[in-house]
């Protein structure tokens, strides 16, 4: 199938659109002017619709491992402890259905019989002998990056979106108060163990007694069946060395814990709670990685030199999650001499510009060093380069469409272009740009090319051995470990990425702190509290729905309230000025002309 992005298959059917004839289409209970012009949509819809399945389908083996192999090898939860978290605190997790939906993880209906939520996986999925080792799960890409969005035919999955729910301090708050719960107020390490132990396994075999296939649930994937005998199996693993397994268990759930408090000490003074309250579909820039490492220096090692002022990043920088479709439009190229990366930026702010290390860095937030299963970003990397955006699920006025194009050009595809690797500052908070310190950057390059270096192999199921990090577009990354995180003071600021797909990145900033493209593009209308984390969508504005309405009585509203001036970090300033480049002055600030901001809302549903 021939591959149209964008702007370009949107420009190619919509000089088609006039000779698209559909007398027998039903129209929709929106009233459209001209029928051939929202026959023309509908079109477009389904063309990229197949294109995406298409994709999908055939990169079904990088995407399995995006979206549910776990980031961790041998590291993490153990899967049986993590499948009894609701019998062991049922006050703490969620619906019987899903008891991780308390964390905005949901159950994808796309893959039945698939025995937890959507964005956990475990080892086993990926272990050439399945039966040779206890099964530790943790978090997979997709707990992130595949989002969900309302229509009137039922949920539809972003794949490579943002999972708008997910909240991980909840994961680690709630585990924390397992562990508490379950090792109970006794005194000494082994006693606590012995004590969690003995609740664990007697949950574990009453579990097992009342349903054989109560952790797998006969989950079957290519030629691995985790059917009964396999549980068996796990289970005897699990028992022969459980005191261990549960000691690392509580050591490492607390240690995550103690990450996360100590970076909340060191930027979020004030606002700890809240912080551990969590804001599904965000998280702290760094995730647990640095604060993590301070904690073991600290804490294990009893490292004299450890500093929170120089191992801790200097800012608050909680940002939303991003979409990670169309990366090959966000890629980097050499000079001609090979001595720079050019013309593009990943993230926010483009400091890791190499597709491996910033899906390694990724992974890394979770804590797992060593342990990170590099196949996963390895996948994650095929994935990715030529994802399709999702198209609009909705209609589309495509006369407005066709005059908001000629603004949106003239304003806005000067930045948002691919492969622009210059970074602005356009008055947002500089907190995510900032983060990361020259001392910082050089500890993630010594990671990065330590667990990844030109020499590391790893064998890719089906493909065969590869060493992941040895070169990137045909030159080899030896003696190259600056490129693996750039020198911070050239990424002060912040990418003007592709919109490929924007109507999904809602809400907008890197912080998430404007609701939709009309507050955007008038910036006097933003409002100061909205919700945030909805599934339902506002039409007519181009983002989540955001209005803030009275809780039903017995009725929990879906979302939080998110307050943009509750924290520097979340504030909604910025890209709200004009701006001159060059000898050409473009309007990012259309409080005056609101005619033609609505104008470029409805072109910016086709991108």
């Amino acid at each position: 199938m021939t591959k149209l992005h964008g702007v370009a298959l949107i420009t190619v059917i919509l000089l088609s659109a006039c000779d698209d004839k559909a007398p027998n289409d039903k129209p929709s209970e929106e009233v459209v002017s001209d029928p051939v012009k929202k026959t023309g949509w509908k079109n477009i819809q389904q063309q990229r619709q197949l294109q995406l399945e298409a994709y999908l389908k055939q990169e079904q083996a990088a995407y399995s491992w995006f979206a549910d192999f776990p980031m961790g090898i041998n590291d993490g939860v153990p899967y049986i402890i993590l499948k009894l978290l609701p019998k062991l605190a049922p006050e703490l997790w969620g619906s019987d259905e899903n008891f991780l939906d308390v964390i905005g993880l949901f159950k994808d209906q796309r893959a039945p019989g698939y025995p937890i939520a959507r964005g956990i996986g475990w080892s086993g999925l990926g272990r050439d002998d399945p039966n040779g080792a206890v099964d530790y799960a943790s978090f997979t890409c997709g707990a992130c990056h595949i989002g969900q969005v309302r229509t009137n035919e039922g949920i539809r999955y972003l794949d490579g979106g943002i999972n708008a729910q997910f909240n991980l301090p909840q994961y680690r708050v709630r585990a924390m108060k397992t562990v508490e719960k379950i090792a109970g107020n006794v005194d000494g390490e082994q006693n606590k163990i012995d004590r969690a132990t003995s609740a664990i396994i007697a949950t574990l075999d009453q579990m097992h007694a009342e349903d054989k296939n109560y952790f797998y649930q006969n989950y079957k994937l290519g030629g691995k069946v985790f059917d009964a005998e396999y549980e068996s199996q796990q289970i005897v693993l699990f028992k022969q060395n459980a005191p261990a397994i549960i000691k690392k268990f509580i050591a490492r759930t607390q240690l995550e814990y103690s990450a996360f408090a100590a970076l909340l000490n060191q930027n979020y003074r004030g606002f700890e709670s809240q912080m551990l309250d969590g804001f599904g579909g965000m998280a702290d820039a760094t995730g647990i990685s640095t604060s993590f490492n301070y904690v073991v220096r600290r804490d294990v090692d009893k490292d004299p030199s450890v500093n929170p002022e120089t191992d801790l990043p200097p800012t608050q920088s909680i940002t939303d999650f991003m979409p990670v479709w169309e990366q090959d439009k966000r890629k980097v190229h050499w000079s001609a001499d090979h001595t720079q990366l050019l013309d593009g930026g990943g993230q926010w702010n483009g400091n890791i510009p190499i597709p491996m290390f910033r899906d390694l860095a990724a992974e890394l937030t979770m804590g797992f060093g060593a342990e990170t299963d590099l196949r996963v970003s390895a996948f994650a990397e095929t994935l990715l380069e030529n994802l399709p955006a999702p198209v609009y699920p909705f209609n589309v006025d495509m006369d407005k469409a066709d005059k908001g194009r000629d603004l949106y050009q003239q304003n806005c595809t000067v930045c948002h272009k691919p492969h622009n690797g210059e970074v602005y500052q356009i008055g947002t908070h500089n907190g995510r740009a900032r983060v990361a310190t020259e001392a910082i950057t050089e500890g993630a390059r010594v990671a990065f090319t330590t667990i990844c270096s030109p020499e590391t192999t790893i064998e890719m199921p089906g493909q065969g051995s590869i060493k992941p990090c040895a070169q990137f577009e045909g030159v080899s990354l030896a003696g190259k470990a600056e490129f693996a995180m750039m020198n911070p003071a050239q990424h002060d600021g912040y990418n003007a990425l592709p919109l490929g797909g924007v109507w999904a990145q809602a809400p907008y900033l890197h912080n998430g702190s404007v609701p939709t493209i009309y507050h955007l593009l008038v910036p006097d209308e933003r409002p100061v509290v909205f919700m945030k984390s909805r599934l339902d969508y506002d039409q007519q504005f181009l983002g989540f729905s955001w209005m803030i309405t009275a809780n039903k009585q017995d009725t929990k509203e879906e979302g939080y309230q998110y307050d943009t001036q509750a924290i520097p970090a979340f504030s909604n300033a910025g890209h709200d000025k004009d701006i001159t480049i060059g000898q050409q002055r473009y309007k990012l600030n259309w409080n005056d002309d609101k005619e033609g901001a609505m104008a470029i809302i409805e072109y910016m549903k086709t991108l």
